[in-house]
């Protein structure tokens, strides 16, 4: 396979994320309004809730079986090595480059979570169809590919919306905390000087802005700071550090609150109906009795990717305004995930087969490859826009980072084709 012919075959899926991501951008603009931050709120919690759920369980419980579960064993772990590579290398990008702190977790999740679903579901069926590809028979090869892929979403969705989503909610508290750390300043700092005020006292007031904020006289900054307890619950320490076990208790709660997202459980549920066969009967099949399910739910999946990049792309009209990333976090985040760690990923595939750890198909070799190479997941902006933080600083991060991925996911496509043919 030629190199322009690879460059066609992995450019495709990454051109179509960027023309409906212009197309979510056109739809939030003024001009056309059909796509305000209000909507794209709302349309974010459809997404978590029903769309992502939908396509996670119809691609599992349709693709994977237990024999599969059992032969493609290493694929979770390289999965999870991407993650620790990518975290580790993100930690240190936010160390020496000192984004805002609420960016952080952006910034590590951005470098750690790939696009292991619907880029991979484009990609790796697009290649066995060329001529020339080294993967062998093209019927065998897409259909083999499909459950690589879908797997390979799977185990990435399961990753990300644990380590992942883990990252972005932590960011959201810190947000909030400065964001009320801030309010105490500048009432603190703001001394009451209007001794003839009655009912209502100015405060604050923003300089140049022509905006004031009015508080009731009777009102101190303790009962100010009780409104806002349920977002950050800060319990005094008197001086004693928590216990083992109370640390440890709240870990494990963080984790369970974590797993019990809508699309970790249909994840699970999907490797169950996957793997136990009388189940996967039920629904998958032209005689299963109750395919009208799979059906359904395979029609609310098919919508996930499209109004996530729109959503993506309605963010990327005010961040390219007001985002607050500077360009060198940007390019180390592209370093990362262009540079190092493809270049990593294929010393650990490489050492792993010559271990014997995987099958023989060079199909799932080449696949482990990709998955070090892959642009940012799309549900980072699920989560952004979930937690109402980062929005407009990831829009701008996805755009840099799908832009260079046209280039690099076809260089890298055919090194990695090179070094397995």
């Amino acid at each position: 396979m030629g190199f322009w012919t690879l460059f066609q075959v992995a450019s495709m899926p990454v051109l179509e994320v960027l023309l409906i991501s212009f197309l979510g951008a056109f739809m939030a603009t003024s001009y056309c309004n059909l796509l305000p931050a209000d909507a794209r709120r709302s349309l974010n919690r459809i997404v978590f809730i029903v769309f992502t759920p939908s396509l996670m369980f119809a691609s599992l419980a349709k693709t994977v079986t237990l024999q599969d579960i059992i032969s493609w064993w290493f694929m979770p772990i390289n999965i999870g090595i991407t993650f620790l590579v990518g975290g580790v290398l993100g930690w240190l990008l936010v160390k020496l480059l000192k984004p805002r702190p609420h960016l952080e977790g952006l910034v590590i999740a951005t470098c750690s979570a790939g696009n292991m679903g619907n880029l991979l579901l484009i990609v790796v069926p697009a290649i066995c169809k060329e001529k020339g590809s080294p993967f062998g028979n093209r019927d065998v090869c897409r259909t083999v590919g499909l459950s690589y892929a879908s797997m390979s979403m799977a185990l990435g969705g399961f990753y990300i919306w644990t380590y992942t989503y883990h990252l972005i909610r932590s960011s959201s508290v810190k947000y909030k905390s400065l964001q009320i750390s801030e309010e105490y300043e500048g009432i603190s700092k703001s001394p009451n000087l209007d001794l003839g005020a009655d009912g209502q006292t100015l405060l604050l007031e923003g300089e140049g802005q022509g905006k004031s904020t009015s508080v009731s006289t009777s009102m101190t900054i303790d009962e100010l700071g009780d409104q806002h307890q349920p977002i950050v619950s800060v319990e005094p320490m008197n001086g004693k550090e928590m216990s083992f076990w109370s640390n440890l208790k709240e870990f494990l709660l963080k984790i369970f609150e974590e797993l019990l997202a809508p699309p970790t459980i249909a994840a699970v549920l999907g490797f169950i109906f996957g793997a136990v066969t009388w189940l996967k009967g039920l629904i998958i099949g032209d005689a299963a009795p109750l395919r009208v399910i799979q059906n359904s739910i395979k029609l609310l999946g098919d919508g996930t990717i499209p109004c996530i990049t729109l959503i993506l792309g309605g963010n990327l009209t005010q961040g390219l305004r007001s985002s607050r990333i500077r360009p060198w976090v940007t390019l180390g985040v592209i370093c990362i995930r262009y540079l190092l760690q493809p270049v990593i990923g294929i010393g650990i595939v490489k050492a792993a087969a010559n271990l014997g750890f995987l099958p023989s198909d060079k199909l799932f070799q080449y696949v482990l490859m990709v998955q070090f190479t892959l642009p940012p997941a799309m549900n980072i902006g699920t989560m952004t826009q979930l937690f109402d933080v980062g929005q407009e600083e990831c829009s701008v991060l996805f755009f840099w980072t799908y832009l260079v991925s046209a280039i690099a996911l076809t260089v890298w496509s055919t090194v990695y084709m090179w070094i397995l043919s």
